[in-house]
């Protein structure tokens, strides 16, 4: 019995020995049928067996009854057992969401917080075949892609689904054959739930025409999933090259998502996206970052939910945070000290130095010579009439120098300048002015650009035959 249980745990590697698994158990068919499962596996494969119930306190006396049922069902059956409550309404009416959107919420989060508590390392729930052609079915009526149609995954972090591919009529003829008892959800009758009017009016004239509907369309699934995972990869490939910015963004070649098929593409941004945070976006929103990848001009941006901007910057694509855009205040430099720069994504480290035999070439050191800074040191965007003499180069304007070496416009205002009354005396990613450098060997103050994420050091002279280093700061 429950041959495909036995069969996806072992695909997917859900009871190895040593384990401990925390079982939702709402106290329905369903859960109580895998608590019984499960209690028999791990007398066989040596796990250990907890057993999770959230009482939703949504059905009143209802919700009360499901819980002692559950505390005693397990007491009988010697399982360990955790029981937790909250305000499902009121925590709806908060957040301004519905009530099983938030139930599933408060439900996940116990379970989570219970496994941490218990050093659980696998949360089980009772989904099963039936459950999963549902999702894929409401999907469909929804208009959902090819991600939408694979359902519910059989293991994701945690969470493992032992039932998915059982049918809920193998789970029913189990309880049967153990007389187990379980109790009933009125609200699963309601026909007001588009599930519930799927699994008691929809599904059953579909079982007319194809008997064996939940087992041919779990399959179905399955299929779905393979091609789909297939995609993921390739998306995932693509975005391989993907870097960190210092203001919590991702850059990577346009390229990278432009030349991919839509498919492809597609995915990839939502991947890139997905490293961002843990939000859901439309497909016109995914299309968007495609078109803007594929866009022949060297800029442009789209802003997208969640505080998120695509922007192209000649041949880069930059996702990012919408507030890395804003301007800053400029700062005192600390002398000796640190001055962190959070919004910028840079730290700047000052101290007394010697300044060294053979001066740095990396344009995030410098040793500066005191007795030529004209007061008090600053850290500033750029100002109108900057200009810097970096080492072996002639002085320039900032503003061109940042053009010549292609800055993008958005990331010009972020680089964080050190100035004194007379001007900059270092810009960051470029370097020192020279003119204000310390003689080898001589007393200096040390002045250390720490980015808090990698950064390219820009390209201040083209190379005869080739176009300037792209900055991604």
């Amino acid at each position: 019995m429950l041959n495909e249980a036995q069969a996806i745990t072992r695909e997917y590697a859900m009871l190895a020995p040593g384990n401990h698994i925390l079982c939702a158990v709402s106290g329905g068919a369903d859960s109580v049928c895998l608590l019984h499962w499960l209690k028999g596996q791990a007398a066989e494969q040596g796990f250990t067996l907890t057993a999770a119930h959230f009482n939703h306190r949504l059905r009143g006396a209802e919700s009360d009854r499901d819980a002692a049922f559950v505390e005693k069902l397990c007491r009988e059956w010697k399982v360990p057992c955790v029981v937790g409550t909250g305000d499902v309404s009121g925590e709806a009416q908060r957040r301004g969401a519905g009530i099983e959107e938030t139930a599933r919420a408060l439900r996940y989060d116990f379970l989570e917080e219970t496994a941490e508590k218990l050093g659980a390392g696998l949360i089980a729930t009772a989904h099963n075949a039936n459950d999963n052609v549902e999702t894929m079915l409401l999907h469909l009526i929804r208009g959902s892609g090819l991600q939408g149609l694979t359902g519910i995954r059989p293991r994701r972090g945690k969470l493992i689904r032992p039932f998915l591919t059982t049918t809920r009529a193998e789970i029913l003829a189990y309880l049967r054959e153990h007389s187990l008892p379980h109790v009933e959800d009125s609200t699963n009758a309601d026909t007001a739930y588009a599930r519930n009017r799927l699994r008691h009016q929809v599904i059953p004239l579909l079982e007319e025409l194809n008997p064996a509907l939940i087992s041919r369309l779990s399959d179905t699934v399955g299929y779905l999933r393979a091609d789909n995972d297939y995609l993921t990869a390739q998306a995932m490939a693509a975005v391989r090259g993907a870097e960190p910015t210092v203001t919590g963004g991702l850059v990577l070649p346009a390229d990278a998502i432009a030349r991919s098929p839509d498919p492809i593409a597609v995915r990839a941004v939502s991947t890139l996206l997905g490293r961002l945070g843990e939000h859901q976006y439309r497909s016109a929103h995914l299309l968007s970052v495609v078109d803007l990848a594929r866009s022949g001009h060297p800029s442009g941006s789209v802003d997208l939910p969640h505080g998120i901007t695509a922007r192209r910057a000649y041949g880069l694509l930059v996702l990012e945070p919408s507030a890395a855009e804003s301007g800053w205040t400029p700062v005192p430099l600390n002398v000796p000290g640190e001055t962190p720069l959070p919004q910028l994504g840079w730290k700047l480290v000052c101290r007394p130095a010697q300044a060294l035999a053979e001066p740095p070439t990396d344009p995030f050191v410098c040793y500066l010579d005191p007795s030529v800074l004209d007061g008090p040191l600053t850290v500033r965007p750029r100002e109108t009439g900057d200009g810097i003499t970096l080492p072996g180069r002639p002085h320039k304007s900032v503003k061109k120098l940042l053009i010549d070496a292609k800055v993008p416009r958005a990331d010009r205002e972020r680089l964080p300048v050190v100035a004194d009354r007379r001007g900059p005396v270092w810009l960051g990613g470029f370097g020192p002015d020279a003119t204000r450098l310390a003689a080898p060997g001589a007393p200096a103050l040390e002045l250390r650009a720490v980015p808090l994420a990698p950064a390219t050091q820009y390209e201040t002279a083209p190379t005869t035959g080739t176009h300037s280093k792209e900055g991604r700061i």
